[in-house]
């Protein structure tokens, strides 16, 4: 018997097991599909939020945990695993800066760097760049990883530990006597455990319904796509109304990403297609010339302020939660393992667990 039980595959159910793993538990994962393939494959991998001033103080602290942890994390996971999640320190331009003097608050907050530049200096870091806009936010210090290979070197680590990864293998229920889970239900075989953890993403809500808790978690999708350069086309990671431009290592560029609430509707359309293209183009005119090699969506976790919900089960002692993460899974994914792991061990957690018990963040009303 194991004695941690993961609920999803994703990033942020394979960094907890990392975390409980190390510890020297024995942990077994849980996957409705394949390993990371939903809002961890789709997304872009930028280590920050964007427009980070505009979100609640304890992203930001999340954030900034996580952001001194990465590089670390990436070396470690490509010494155990021989693939490189390409960790690279790109910076972020933010092209349309119109509260600036909350950007600065946040700055004298959180020790961030953050220069103001002009149009035409912020043409020089990005020589590609098609704005020339008035005031341009720098931070050098954003980085980036490509969450597809993060997500394959975190799964062979995993294995190389003996933590268990069992896809195609859906939680369907719970078994749970004496305020307790004794075991989670699977199409296979009902799985006990000493503590369950859900970091199912946009389908936590719906599981953890069962158990009394309904919390304000639903899906949003999420449109990108991804274009064919030569290597060096874009250098930075660029970002103008909410739409930005990530270079990657071997030349591709991603684009992103649509905000849709529609369910758990997944599939691409046109009219997304047509308004990254749109997105890219203004941004960066020289894509237009580039192939376009994909087209996909995701569906992230959303929630009401992007305020993650780690922590335990207000009512059932042994069932823990990291979900929450909405657009800042990648970026938050670390800091969230980490407080969940703290919080099931008993160890005194790094950061303060209040802002995102699940406890604290019951649904009060329709997302």
């Amino acid at each position: 018997m194991a004695d941690c039980v993961v609920v999803g595959a994703g990033l942020i159910g394979m960094l907890t097991a990392q975390e409980l793993a190390a510890r020297g538990m024995q942990v077994t994962i849980l996957e409705r599909g394949q390993p990371a393939r939903e809002s961890s494959w789709a997304g872009g991998g930028i280590l920050s939020p964007l427009y980070p001033w505009r979100y609640p103080d304890p992203v930001s602290e999340l954030a900034r945990w996580s952001q001194r942890y990465y590089p670390d994390l990436c070396q470690r996971l490509e010494g155990e695993s021989g693939i490189d999640p390409q960790w690279t320190l790109s910076g972020l331009l933010i092209a349309d800066v119109e509260d600036r003097d909350a950007a600065q608050r946040w700055v004298t907050r959180f020790g961030a760097h953050l220069e103001w530049l002009d149009g035409v200096s912020a043409q020089q870091l990005e020589p590609r760049l098609g704005l020339i806009p008035e005031s341009v936010a720098w931070l050098p210090e954003v980085a980036q990883v490509r969450n597809p290979r993060l997500a394959q070197s975190l799964r062979v680590t995993l294995e190389n530990r003996g933590v268990e990864i069992r896809s195609q293998s859906p939680a369907q229920g719970w078994k749970i006597e004496a305020g307790r889970v004794k075991a989670v239900r699977t199409p296979e075989a009902e799985i006990s455990a000493d503590y369950f953890i859900v970091a199912s993403g946009a389908w936590t809500t719906g599981l953890l319904e069962s158990t009394g808790l309904t919390l304000p978690i639903e899906p949003v999708r999420g449109q990108m796509i991804l274009f064919k350069g030569p290597p060096g086309l874009v250098s930075r990671i660029t970002l103008y109304k909410g739409r930005y431009v990530i270079p990657r290592r071997d030349g591709h560029v991603l684009v992103g990403s649509t905000l849709e609430y529609v369910g758990f509707e997944k599939q691409t359309t046109q009219q997304g297609l047509q308004d990254l293209k749109q997105s890219a183009f203004e941004l960066i005119p020289d894509l237009a010339a580039q192939p376009i090699v994909q087209h996909w969506a995701g569906l992230r976790p959303g929630s009401p302020d992007g305020i993650p919900m780690t922590g335990p089960h207000p009512e059932i002692a042994n069932l823990f939660i990291n979900a929450g993460h909405f657009r800042n899974g990648v970026v938050l994914g670390p800091a969230t393992a980490r407080l969940l792991a703290d919080q099931l061990s008993g160890r005194s957690p790094d950061l303060d667990p209040q802002p995102y018990l699940p406890e604290n963040r019951l649904k009060s009303e329709p997302c």
